[in-house]
């Protein structure tokens, strides 16, 4: 088959759960004799002035020069329709047997319906999350056109991917074929790294936005701290969010126990810090699968993350692989506090967790869930 994606976002050059995703199962189809294509933002613009590119067996198209994604914290809709825009020309010069649309930006799905219809491509959306509701909470009385643009991308596919049954299930007011595919892990990787001389006892590792709450586990730490505890946490990514918990480390009186990690480039590096760490707190409220909890789960780190309706992520947790936490620093404190007591207890169920869920059985599903679409 010959395959495109379109994301905006690519890997490796950034490591957000959905690049990754893609990255995983693209190099897979690739290695099993698919054609593949990712239609993303150049990022290796300008250093490399080619604007394809080849990598790990995907064939990258930068469509456009390196965009400011997020402004204030919030996904640019200037970028998402540069974006959009700039795919249509690069896209019509190719013929696909399937386009693989990540519904985020959401424009993106417009201009790859269009192209798909011009070159008679069969066009799927997987969906990442849904919101609905949500964009009231994200935009206010305007988040009502957001929530209109959404559901209008359900119009343009009769096949949907989603990475979650909690997504799935967001989408009952949806008629055509819903296929779910979730996250994988590069669990024989994971396995290989050796563990990091430089030790911690709780671990993040994500983005740095609002939403994934990082400064709840900071106010977390500082309870905890005063209860007499003297804990050391590393905190892995960058992001809009950087300096205000930076600020709030220092208001916390937490420098000596918080390290910010913000340029861990390899993953190698991310799983041997996790496994020389011994929890994992994940305290995001919006994630449509969050993979990175299946790596802490193959690293052999129990997780704490948010009972909340929209992280999916709570569909990993069984109580034998991690707990839930209210989204409070008091709750987390205590679930922090109880996983430290016991995370040896947790590890070998979390690695026999994560077996079940590596690359290649997601790459497998992902042929299958095609093929069927191309019937």
């Amino acid at each position: 088959m010959k395959i495109a994606f379109i994301y905006d976002g690519a890997y490796p050059w950034n490591k957000g759960g959905a690049e990754k995703r893609l990255y995983e199962i693209g190099r897979r189809l690739a290695e099993r004799g698919h054609e593949v294509h990712w239609y993303c933002v150049g990022w290796w613009l300008p250093q490399e002035e080619k604007r394809d590119i080849e990598f790990d067996g995907i064939e990258y198209h930068g469509v456009c020069r390196p965009l400011q994604l997020y402004v204030d914290g919030r996904r640019s809709i200037k970028a998402a329709l540069k974006f959009s825009i700039s795919l249509i020309g690069p896209l019509l010069q190719e013929e696909f047997d399937v386009i693989d649309c990540q519904n985020f930006p959401y424009f993106s799905c417009f201009s790859g319906k269009f192209t798909s219809i011009i070159n008679k491509s069969n066009f799927i959306i997987t969906v990442l999350e849904y919101w609905g509701d949500y964009w009231y909470e994200y935009l206010g009385k305007i988040g009502v056109f957001g929530k209109i643009i959404e559901k209008l991308t359900f119009r343009l596919s009769k096949n949907v991917i989603t990475i979650s049954n909690q997504v799935k299930n967001d989408l009952s007011f949806y008629d055509g074929s819903v296929y779910v595919i979730p996250d994988g892990v590069p669990f024989d990787t994971i396995s290989n790294v050796k563990p990091s001389m430089e030790k911690s006892d709780v671990i993040f590792v994500g983005r740095l936005i609002k939403h994934k709450n990082v400064d709840i586990l900071l106010k977390a730490l500082n309870l905890i701290k005063k209860e007499g505890l003297n804990i050391r946490c590393f905190i892995i990514g960058d992001g809009p969010e950087r300096k205000n918990l930076e600020k709030l480390t220092k208001k916390l009186d937490l420098r000596e126990n918080v390290r910010f990690l913000h340029k861990v480039s390899r993953d190698d590096d991310v799983y041997a810090y996790m496994k020389s760490s011994k929890v994992f707190v994940f305290p995001s409220t919006r994630e449509g699968a969050a993979l990175v909890t299946l790596e802490a789960n193959a690293a052999g780190l129990p997780v704490i993350t948010i009972d909340h309706p929209l992280n999916a992520s709570r569909e990993l947790i069984n109580n034998k692989n991690g707990m839930l936490s209210d989204l409070s620093p008091y709750d987390l404190k205590d679930k922090i506090i109880f996983m430290l007591n016991h995370y040896e207890d947790f590890k070998d169920e979390c690695i026999s967790f994560a077996k079940d869920y590596t690359w290649d059985n997601i790459a497998k599903l992902t042929e299958r869930v095609y093929k069927e679409v191309l019937k």
